[in-house]
């Protein structure tokens, strides 16, 4: 198999979970919302939190063909490139966070976010992609997997696996502070935080393996060692759930190894209908988001903030009101009702979103870090 034509399927991969997760993240209101677009409330996983895993992994994927050049080997060059792209991304999610900057106050900005997560599991995994070989790295994920999971029972409280008995939150206390975190949850807790990143960063490497799997195995057999794979992390994630409850707040191993389970399914389908029978015209509205992923996501972040933080109008009572809602209310729930108006609010947003990348796509202009 060429490696163009891994790529396209990669990065068709790579454009659905960012189509994806922009719907997810921008309903029209949070109030209404269709169950399977919603994460879960705490244990159990939905269509939803498979997003931000999927993505990851695909970054791992995506290292493997990058990291060619540096024939996976560990090198000034290497290290150089890796903290380069880890330092930025790390600053632009910061950035994301205090943007527009109208309110902002540094002793209650959020330090951690999606991208803050990719730049340190990017970067740490990384390191130990080129620092270890293949053999070495599964057992390195285990250990991992095995150790967080003894970590969060013997560190947490009486219910470890709760939300405020999971030691990930004591935690991220300790060095973050409580101002700095994600407050969604009703208490200071942040989803996306340090201690939790470190299972996150073996779906990374679980994806850069799979993309060693891609590139050393012959397309006939390909497929079906992707799904076989793929069967062994769901079974194995299912157990496991059982002792670790599968859990994406936490990033539960079990979650970890689940999650990676199903991507390697959804890959397996996405090579064989693409790469494989040349199925390609339904996959190229995904390939034309994944090819600027990073950009088409912090357009996406800068919108919504800018028109809930800096766009106003006066609704018919002469109160204030965001742009953000005066769109959804008036230009989709005003035609399609609550739920619905919802829906096409998130998914007018993602065809704007191509349209912008289309346009990049067709110049052959690239966003990379």
């Amino acid at each position: 198999m060429k490696k163009t034509e891994r790529l396209m399927a990669l990065d068709a991969f790579r454009g659905l979970t960012i189509a994806a997760m922009i719907t997810v993240n921008t309903p029209g209101s949070w109030e209404y919302v269709y169950a399977p677009l919603l994460h879960s409330e705490w244990n159990g996983c939905t269509p939803t939190d498979l997003v931000f895993p999927f993505f990851l992994f695909a970054v791992g994927v995506a290292m493997w063909f990058a990291f060619g050049k540096f024939n996976h080997q560990l090198s000034p060059a290497a290290g150089k490139k890796i903290l380069k792209r880890t330092v930025l991304i790390f600053i632009i999610g910061l950035f994301l966070n205090a943007f527009p900057f109208v309110h902002l106050k540094l002793e209650n900005l959020r330090i951690m976010g999606v991208l803050q997560r990719i730049a340190l599991a990017y970067g740490i995994g990384s390191l130990l992609c080129l620092s270890l070989s293949k053999v070495r790295l599964m057992y390195v994920s285990s250990a991992i997997l095995l150790a967080y999971w003894a970590l969060v029972f013997f560190l947490g409280g009486n219910h470890p696996y709760s939300l405020e008995g999971n030691p990930t939150q004591a935690f991220d206390n300790m060095i973050l502070g409580t101002s700095h975190m994600y407050q969604g949850f009703g208490i200071p807790f942040d989803p996306e935080g340090l201690f939790s990143t470190l299972p996150a960063i073996v779906t990374v490497i679980l994806g850069y393996l799979s993309g060693y799997l891609i590139a050393s195995t012959e397309r006939k057999k390909l497929v079906m060692k992707l799904l076989l794979f793929g069967f062994l992390g769901v079974v194995v994630g299912q157990i496991w759930n059982l002792g670790f409850p599968i859990n994406k707040p936490i990033w539960s191993s079990s979650y970890v190894v689940y999650t990676a389970g199903l991507a390697l399914w959804v890959l397996a389908f996405m090579i064989y209908l693409i790469d494989i029978l040349a199925y390609k015209k339904w996959a190229h509205p995904f390939l034309v988001f994944g090819m600027n992923p990073l950009f088409i996501y912090v357009l996406s972040g800068v919108w919504v903030r800018v028109m809930i933080y800096l766009i106003h109008f006066s609704d018919q009572a002469g109160n204030s009101i965001n742009g953000y809602t005066w769109l959804y209310k008036n230009g989709f729930a005003s035609w399609a009702g609550d739920l619905n108006g919802s829906l096409f609010f998130a998914l007018a947003h993602i065809l704007v979103y191509w349209l912008i990348v289309l346009v990049l796509y067709r110049r052959k202009i690239f966003i990379k870090i």
